[in-house]
């Protein structure tokens, strides 16, 4: 005969092995990221001082290669680029939008993170602050000019601009459980 005892214990078993089933994804997706971020800073050749932001025109993107860094000093932000915005690429670091510019080409360079891990630190970012993208061809100096927070079918952040741009995505609020209803966007412009 089955007890409420024993429905008591089985039922505390189950909990407890979906509970250590998904502590180890999460270990997994952790060392994942890491794994990947520490091979990508590895394969990198030391960047010359004399670095600037138009030394040649970019190679060719592959999707889901590690293709730069992103950096804000203030926020302690630094970050791999991946090519892509595929949800391996994003669960490993910031994506780089494919159809949008990217270091070297005029127009509008576009990255999205998730929230609540590697843009996490933008809800404290300003106007003012700085922002650096290196890649192996280009390291270019960006100063946030704004934030806002829109709908997820406003596209419009996403269009070429007139001089070059760079345009950070995230989801909001940034303290949300589950799929967040908005988009937070940083715009800034590139500086010399």
């Amino acid at each position: 005969m089955v007890t409420v005892r024993t429905i008591a214990r089985l039922a505390a078993s189950v909990i407890v092995l979906v509970g250590a089933l998904m502590l180890g994804y999460v270990g997994m997706v952790f060392v994942d990221a890491f794994q990947y971020q520490a091979e990508y800073h590895a394969s990198l050749p030391a960047a010359p001082a004399s670095m600037t932001s138009r030394l040649e025109i970019p190679a060719p993107l592959i999707e889901g290669a590690a293709i730069g860094e992103i950096h804000i000093a203030r926020l302690g932000l630094s970050e791999v680029i991946g090519q892509g915005e595929s949800a391996e690429v994003l669960r490993r670091g910031v994506g780089h939008l494919a159809d949008t510019a990217w270091l070297g080409e005029r127009g509008n360079v576009v990255l999205a993170g998730h929230r609540d891990t590697v843009f996490r630190s933008l809800r404290d970012i300003q106007p003012g602050d700085r922002i650096d993208v290196l890649a192996a061809h280009a390291l270019v100096h960006y100063e946030v000019q704004s934030t806002i927070v829109v709908s997820p079918a406003t596209l419009s952040v996403l269009e070429p601009s007139e001089g070059n741009t760079l345009t950070l995505i995230t989801c909001f609020p940034f303290g949300f459980i589950g799929a967040a209803p908005e988009r937070f966007i940083v715009r800034a412009r590139e500086i010399r």
